[in-house]
């Protein structure tokens, strides 16, 4: 019963759009952590390529992926959230079905362009909603709900999925494009618009002066700083997704399921921990708190160049995942805290660059690595990448404190 009570009071402490946004983000990454953990599994047996041709292919869906964020960011500064991310999920669920058809892999190629630029043009809207919706106090607790609903939909996910996996892999891409699509209307039905109302004007600027706003972010020397100590942390998190599977199976012999687990383990320790870790975590200088982080990153997957026992392994994703849970949300409250109310979508675009630029090149090089000379080195690599990046947050500390303070959200 207290523990009834203590939830009731958490949720009576955010707005029921927010809550709703949740629900509705937790349904389709369901579907997401059903497929994409075992993408890359898919391409090597489907097609039988090497993993550079995997790095190739991940490449070009994240530099597609970059140009739709940096799209899809102006838009919905100008156009709204609700349209931007509505249009994303339906692609995405077109998109889904069609990966899972497709039976060239010479396809996949042009095919990964179109959906790199139109499926991912939704993610900045979501994230500016979520900044939108609460006060600067309550957004690292935001998106630290967030992060666990979506770890919670993780926890199943890649679990069923590899069993799915065993049986046919289109059944994972079906149930994808299903719960996109069970999201989309959601939505459309439930959750209203949430861009600042004063914002809404849309002849205070024209298409091309929304678009140039990227300039002056561009122009913010500590947040460009922040973007690229964030590429490097990422280069090495990247790997989690991408490479870390086709290693375990190749060089160790664990099976599919077996990966499921180590990623349901990940995702069952956000959503025990995460909530609690965040809430504890935030009157800490945030730049400590993500070097923390990438120290974390860089001992945990170093680890899986130098271990072999299936117990290690889960130790290893045991001290990744912790930080990842000090790191990504106190991440994303600090970018809402920078960016103009009114540039919330073209801030959370340019963050998201962050993550597309490492998918990018971290596959595309550790698959490299993996084809032509020892695997082990991939994990060395990241752990030397995440101790460049801890060095760099620790000296972005010393910046931090002159960061200006947000205006209060008007949603």
């Amino acid at each position: 019963m207290r523990q009834y009570r203590r939830l009731t009071a958490i949720m009576n402490e955010y707005p029921r759009d927010f809550w709703t946004l949740v629900g509705a983000s937790f349904i389709d990454h369901v579907g997401g952590a059903l497929l994409f953990p075992f993408f890359t599994l898919y391409l090597t047996r489907k097609f039988n390529i090497g993993m550079s041709t995997v790095g190739v292919i991940f490449f070009i869906f994240t530099v597609a992926g970059m140009v739709s964020r940096t799209v899809g960011g102006a838009l919905a500064d100008r156009m709204g959230r609700k349209a931007i991310l509505l249009f994303g999920l339906v692609f995405s669920a077109i998109s889904t079905l069609w990966m899972g058809s497709v039976e060239r892999i010479e396809l996949f190629f042009p095919g990964a362009i179109i959906i790199g630029l139109l499926s991912d043009v939704g993610a900045p809207a979501r994230e500016a909603m979520v900044a939108d919706l609460l006060p600067e106090k309550q957004r690292a607790d935001g998106f630290g709900i967030l992060r666990v609903v979506m770890n919670l939909a993780v926890t199943i996910g890649p679990a069923i999925g590899g069993l799915l996996a065993a049986q046919s892999y289109m059944l994972l891409f079906i149930s994808d494009a299903v719960t996109s699509l069970i999201t989309a209307v959601i939505i459309y039905l439930i959750l209203p618009e949430t861009r600042p109302a004063d914002s809404s004007d849309e002849t205070k600027e024209s298409m091309m002066t929304t678009f140039a706003g990227y300039g002056k972010i561009m122009r913010d020397g500590f947040f460009m700083a922040f973007i690229g100590a964030s590429i490097l942390t990422v280069i090495v998190y990247s790997q989690m997704n991408s490479t870390l599977g086709p290693y375990l199976r190749d060089v160790h012999g664990i099976p599919e399921q077996g990966f499921g687990y180590i990623l349901s383990l990940n995702a069952a320790m956000v959503v025990l921990f995460q909530f609690a870790i965040t809430r504890r975590i935030t009157k800490y200088p945030p730049m400590l708190i993500m070097a923390l982080g990438s120290i974390l990153y860089a001992f945990g997957f170093a680890m899986y160049g130098w271990v072999s026992e299936y117990s290690l392994f889960l130790l290893a994703m045991v001290i990744i995942t912790v930080g990842e849970m000090v790191h990504v949300p106190v991440s994303q409250a600090l970018v809402a805290r920078i960016a103009p109310e009114d540039m919330r979508g073209r801030y959370m675009a340019m963050f998201g660059l962050s993550w597309a630029i490492p998918f990018a090149i971290g596959p595309f090089f550790a698959g490299l690595i993996m084809d032509y000379g020892d695997p082990r080195w991939v994990w060395l690599g990241a752990g030397i990448i995440g101790l460049i990046a801890t060095l760099i947050f620790i000296i972005l500390r010393r910046e931090q404190e002159t960061l200006p303070e947000s205006e209060p959200s008007t949603a």
